[in-house]
């Protein structure tokens, strides 16, 4: 499987990715469909030959096996934290926490699949590579046309949508004065679209370079590897490293966190029962999923 995504809003927000794997439909459902949603995606984006199909069918299903048997437990136990910290009120460090704990989860998912990533990556044909980078293409532009559209305040307004978009898929409806808090909030958040472009397409550059050394030098497994591990590892690495653009990628951490702290810090006792329902019905939901072992 190649690299999937990068990050989500907070911990606070952690099922949110799965959530949007089927936008209307339960968080079972979503997860049940999800092995042949990623063979999709994955479709997508190299155009799998009838060769590859197969195999690369199976390599998902036995990850998500793994991943049912071995991971949705942790899951409840991060959701029943989030009620705790809902209640109470979570401070920024809790939030941080929550973020570092996303993180090290995603890479431990990227590195359990790496003996399959670099089965595939060995796989890939001149013309799929080809087509991968034109898939990049078609998603910068995407980007453009959704998030550099307008002016800044076209932009602000954009970004602030989407992230209500999340907010209220948690606590509900809002109120106008509370729309009004939440988007002093959001627009207080750096705002550098075109640096967020480059950043995704030094990534995807990053990523055509790897696949096209590793079928240039014919690279054995191992090798491919650890050519893959050290690409995963640079990603999560990259904001935390030392560079021109850290101290940007630090106000945008921090700005993120503060806004989430504004819609917990205002909303109301009905709009975080709101909330918590949502998050106990995905703690049954993992159970359920979790007692499933297909």
């Amino acid at each position: 499987m190649p690299p999937a995504g990068r990050r989500t809003l907070s911990g606070l927000f952690l099922i949110v990715l799965m959530v949007l794997l089927a936008a209307c439909s339960s968080l079972r459902m979503a997860y049940n469909h999800g092995d042949a949603l990623l063979y999709w995606w994955i479709d997508g984006y190299i155009d799998l030959t009838s060769e590859q199909k197969g195999w690369v069918k199976k390599d998902i299903d036995e990850l998500f096996r793994w991943h049912r048997k071995t991971q949705l437990h942790d899951y409840t136990q991060i959701l029943q934290s989030a009620q705790r910290q809902l209640a109470a009120g979570p401070t920024a460090a809790d939030l941080q926490n929550d973020y570092d704990d996303i993180k090290n989860r995603t890479q431990l998912l990227l590195f359990k699949a790496l003996p399959e990533l670099a089965d595939l990556a060995r796989s890939l044909q001149p013309e799929q590579i080809a087509t991968l980078e034109r898939k990049f293409a078609a998603n910068n532009a995407e980007f453009r046309k959704k998030n550099m559209k307008g002016d800044r305040e076209a932009q602000q307004k954009f970004r602030y949508q989407k992230s209500m978009e999340q907010f209220e898929l948690w606590f509900g409806n809002f109120t106008s004065e509370q729309e009004a808090q939440i988007r002093k909030a959001s627009d207080a958040r750096p705002l550098d679209n075109e640096l967020w472009l480059d950043e995704r397409q030094r990534r995807q550059k990053a990523i055509l370079a790897a696949v096209r050394k590793i079928q240039h030098d014919k690279l054995n497994k191992e090798a491919t590897m650890a050519v893959l591990h050290t690409l995963i590892k640079d990603n999560f690495d990259r904001m935390e490293q030392p560079s021109d653009r850290k101290a940007f990628f630090d106000a945008a951490e921090a700005a993120n966190i503060q806004l989430i702290l504004t819609v917990i810090h205002i909303a109301t006792p009905a709009q975080k029962a709101h909330a918590n329902k949502r998050m106990q019905g995905w703690i049954d939901d993992f159970n359920s999923l979790a007692a499933d072992q297909r």
